[in-house]
């Protein structure tokens, strides 16, 4: 049996089933970013400072990132339902532990075990996307499967909108549990167990040395914003420890004959090059959303589902960017495309800049649509594109290159974001902070949120004036940085996707996919009790199985 022989009605009833554990996903990442002010908040929230609320959307970033290869060797293995089946189990049991999280401490561990759960779910999930579908039908299936990711971008803001005006922000998580229970059945019925018909090593070294090195990496970001300094000792270390971790996990993948996470990937032009385009698309997306989450609700004073409501323009802008994107690639070319769609997005980046306390929403609603659009015809074709050079007997590993590239732009979006955001947050407060009592000045220095709320407890309108105005320019200085990068980015995809007529490229660069070698795909293997062939080829089974 092989993937093209599924009957086209389970084919697209399995596509539905995957769609809903990209969007479980999604969901997550943006009911959270809503979720921000309210858990910054002493009375309704965990009085969470900005460290604890950067490492609790980093955390879950950071596991994320570096377990998917881990989690790809795995699916390659031991099946990639068995892994999606676990890693959904994970990802339920973890948000009812975020729900009842007593403080800033727990809801990180439990975020952190959220990542763990994410990161078996989706590189197990493309794998069965690209194990049962084949030909044109597999982009069709890929780029149907990124809406999403827009859907979720709609739906999470305002659904978290609605659930913290009526219940405790512990509601947030738990909505995850309904929609992970029919995920289960809908795998459980209709999903095969395929595997690849080659088994690898999972590379423990190469996870420990991934995550440690990350995770060090983003702690010393994040620390600086803490201290507002580089020259201390808990910041550099850090940091210069985690690039050397790095460096040696790059090392150990290049030494390794079947690594987990492949680094020569990235040394093909297109691929490696598309890659860190978006990796550098998710660094400023995160970033600009930590930003946007507490102006609209903290220096705007939105409501939670306000908020939700006026962010659906981006989510509607990726929903409508994709489609038009893969339609515009077909009739030109991806690089004439997605290049000047990543430069608009920088440009809508750095209009951060202009927006102020009182600009008009219907200018910030048209800013926000512009930047969906753009984002969505970036990320929906270039992804499609780089995931269609991959081999599939290196489906689980390899799309788990593709997300943990775009996982770590994420978790260092975050990082450097909020840092930025802190140490020009600070200096800009500080003269406003002269002949206020110590205990409040030493409150409103940690934060904008924490200086609204001393400013009422002590009566001093003029000190929460004052912090919005401070975080309204560190969002200003922040905007500008991002928008460096994503044009950067944009520099980056234009040299990536440098035309040469299609050779060894990969990459659909006028419309057509062109591949990036001719060899014959390899069957699938379905079921449980078929593992330990070591890739040997048998006979047809009489139950209707083949092993490849």
């Amino acid at each position: 049996m092989t993937a093209s022989s599924l009957p086209k009605s389970k084919q697209q009833l399995i596509l539905a089933v995957l769609m809903v554990c990209s969007l479980l996903i999604w969901l997550d990442n943006t009911v959270l970013s809503t979720t921000l002010e309210t858990l910054a908040d002493p009375d309704r929230g965990l009085d969470a400072g900005p460290d604890e609320l950067q490492w609790a959307t980093g955390s879950y970033t950071l596991t994320f990132a570096t377990l998917m290869f881990t989690a790809g060797a795995l699916g390659d293995r031991f099946g990639h339902r068995t892994v999606l089946l676990t890693g959904l189990v994970v990802f339920a049991a973890s948000s009812v532990w975020a729900a009842f999280a007593g403080d800033g401490g727990q809801l990180i561990a439990a975020r952190a075990a959220m990542g763990v759960g994410s990161a078996l779910i989706m590189p197990a999930n493309m794998a069965i996307l690209m194990w049962t579908f084949t030909g044109p039908a597999r982009s069709t299936a890929i780029a149907v499967s990124s809406t999403s990711a827009g859907v979720g971008m709609a739906v999470g803001p305002v659904l978290a909108g609605v659930l913290l005006d009526h219940f405790w922000w512990g509601s947030v998580f738990l909505v995850n549990v309904p929609v992970v229970v029919l995920a289960l059945i809908g795998i459980t019925v209709l999903v095969p167990n395929f595997r690849s018909p080659v088994v690898r090593p999972l590379d423990p070294a190469g996870m420990l040395l991934s995550v440690s090195g990350l995770a060090a990496l983003a702690y010393g970001l994040i620390r600086t914003g803490q201290v507002a300094t580089w020259s201390r000792t808990d910041v550099w270390a850090p940091i210069v420890a985690g690039l050397v971790l790095l460096a040696l996990f790059v090392r150990v993948e290049l030494r390794s004959k079947m690594p987990s996470f492949d680094p020569r990937l990235l040394a093909r032009r297109a691929f490696g090059g598309g890659n860190v385009a978006l990796g550098l698309l998710l660094f400023a997306v995160s970033a600009v959303t930590f930003y946007h989450a507490f102006y609209m609700q903290g220096a705007r004073g939105y409501s939670p589902v306000a908020a939700g409501l006026a962010s659906l323009p981006t989510a509607l802008g990726a929903i409508l960017g994709a489609p038009v994107g893969a339609r515009l690639v077909h009739r030109w070319s991806l690089r004439l495309v997605a290049v000047p769609a990543l430069a608009f997005a920088a440009l809508t980046m750095g209009a951060y800049g202009l927006v102020g306390l009182s600009t008009p929403l219907v200018w910030i609603e048209a800013l926000l649509l512009v930047q969906g659009l753009s984002i969505g015809m970036v990320l929906g074709p270039v992804t499609a594109a780089l995931i269609s050079t991959l081999p599939l007997d290196r489906a689980g590993a390899g799309s788990a290159v593709t997300n943990t590239v775009r996982q770590t732009g994420s978790v260092l979006g975050i990082a450097v974001g909020g840092t930025i955001m802190s140490i020009v947050y600070r200096r800009a407060i500080e003269p406003s902070l002269h002949g206020v009592p110590g205990p409040v000045g030493d409150q409103a220095r940690v934060s904008a949120e924490q200086a609204r709320h001393v400013a009422t407890t002590a009566r001093l309108p003029e000190l929460g004036r004052a912090a919005d105005e401070a975080f309204v320019h560190a969002m200003h200085v922040g905007a500008i940085w991002i928008m460096i990068v994503t044009f950067f980015g944009a520099a980056v995809l234009l040299l990536a996707l440098r035309e040469d007529h299609g050779r060894g490229s990969g990459i659909a660069v006028r419309g057509e996919q062109l591949p990036s070698r001719q060899e014959p795909g390899p069957r699938m293997r379905i079921g449980s009790d078929i593992a330990g062939s070591g890739g040997r080829r048998r006979s047809p089974r009489t139950d209707g199985r083949m092993s490849a």
